[in-house]
């Protein structure tokens, strides 16, 4: 499998003039469909184009759309092959000040994994906040998925992160069960069928559960700052003038912050 991106729609018809025939979509991101003997190629809206089928042909393929100036091959991303249903869980907002812990939970098998790269998955890290919102969207529609968004409040009555975590990663993971359960690995990590530090560079499905956690972590914290009242800073190093501005309004700190958390616990003190 090789992707190219920045392909033109138009570009599919240089494809027809090769020989190859159009087929019917199989998925709702998929403008078109090709074929020419060995070679299946997809085009998505994404402006994407994935070719399957035989290596040696794909390689014949992908030079010849080289030479003609269409798109650019994508750097192979490389990931784990699997046999069977995989889920995937990865959390965010583990490490910020504000706000509370998210988990989220993918599930795929081969097949989708082929949608989920062609989405662009694998390069999500490059993303700007709203184009992971997009992204995250477009895999909820795709794959079998689970999310756990956690306050501050609740995340507050359990001691310390570890516990919370184990429970948050196991009810994404049996949501989605039956499946081969492999969690990006967190001291203390006491659950799933794999555990794996930087998953999300090995597994696809951890990737992708990373980008909804990431989503919904973004989600959690404009609703935090629309209840403050003010913008609320991800991270952990430039939070003191928002603790401030949280004192100085009289809300309680334990429906936005980490309690447990050393810099809060010295503002709290001084």
């Amino acid at each position: 499998m090789t992707v190219f991106t920045n392909v033109n729609k138009n570009d599919l018809d240089t494809l027809r003039e090769l020989g190859f025939h159009d087929e019917d979509p199989k998925t709702i991101y998929e403008v078109a469909r090709l074929r020419k003997n060995n070679i299946s190629v997809v085009y998505y809206e994404s402006r994407k184009l994935l070719i399957q089928g035989k290596e040696d042909a794909i390689k014949k393929f992908s030079t010849k759309l080289r030479s003609l100036g269409i798109g650019k091959e994508m750097k192979k991303e490389v990931f784990r092959k699997e046999e069977g249903w995989v889920i995937g869980s990865d959390e965010t907002l583990k490490g910020d000040t504000f706000g509370g812990l998210v988990v989220a939970s993918v599930k795929a098998d081969g097949k989708l994994r082929i949608e989920l790269m062609a989405l662009g998955v694998a390069d999500s890290k490059r993303l700007k906040d709203e184009e992971i919102m997009e992204m995250a969207y477009k895999i909820k529609r795709l794959v079998p998925c689970e999310i756990r968004s956690v306050l501050p409040e609740e995340y507050n009555k359990y001691d310390g992160v570890t516990p919370l975590l184990n429970r948050l990663h196991k009810e994404c993971g049996d949501y989605l069960k039956p499946g081969t359960h492999v969690v990006d690995k967190y001291p203390g990590c006491k659950v799933g069928d794999v555990q794996e530090t930087k998953a999300e560079s090995k597994y696809l499905e951890v990737a992708a559960a990373s980008v909804l956690a990431r989503a919904a972590g973004l989600a959690q914290m404009r609703f935090l700052s629309k209840e403050a009242g003010f913008d609320l800073p991800l991270g952990s190093t430039h939070v003191s003038d928002a603790l401030e501005r949280l004192k100085e309004s009289g809300k309680d700190f334990r429906k936005f912050t980490k309690m447990h958390f050393r810099n809060v616990r010295a503002f709290l003190e001084r």
